[in-house]
């Protein structure tokens, strides 16, 4: 492989993932992708408090609802849900706090390529794109792909 075209190689990808069919999709494809190219998958979800909680909404509910805790739920049935319980060595998973939008726009500089869902969990079942998907579509600092189907085997 020519030095040019080793440089343009996919070699880490990055995953959104929120439990949603179109989040599973991307992550299908991202499978398909990092075999086909050796890359590595990272599955990502992220967390956050509604902005009308504050500190004291937190110490109330903090041992009674762990939003971190529920998205490390999600992400890991998500996975077993595509890959069973033999994950690939290639695939790693991430639970990070943020939005989403940020948190992937933030990690698409360190990335090669970043595999979104069409829509997630929220919005309107009409869109073709939810806002996390076209703001990474726009303003990723690396390839991005829109998965609206799983791929085809």
């Amino acid at each position: 492989m020519a030095e040019r075209e080793r440089e343009k190689a996919v070699r880490r990808i990055v995953v959104g993932v929120d439990g949603s069919p179109p989040s599973r999709a991307a992550l299908e494809w991202a499978a398909v992708i990092a075999s086909a190219t050796g890359a590595t998958v990272d599955a990502m979800i992220t967390w956050e408090f509604p902005s009308s909680y504050d500190d004291a909404d937190y110490a109330e509910y903090s041992d009674s609802w762990r939003p971190d805790l529920d998205a490390t739920r999600v992400l890991e049935d998500t996975l077993i849900e595509v890959f069973g319980d033999d994950r690939p060595a290639w695939l790693s998973s991430t639970v990070l706090e943020g939005p989403a939008r940020s948190v992937l726009l933030d990690v698409s500089t360190s990335a090669d390529m970043l595999v979104v869902g069409s829509r997630g969990r929220g919005g309107f079942a009409g869109l073709l794109l939810g806002s996390v998907s076209a703001a990474c579509a726009e303003h990723a600092k690396c390839a991005v792909l829109v998965a609206h189907d799983r791929p085809r085997h």
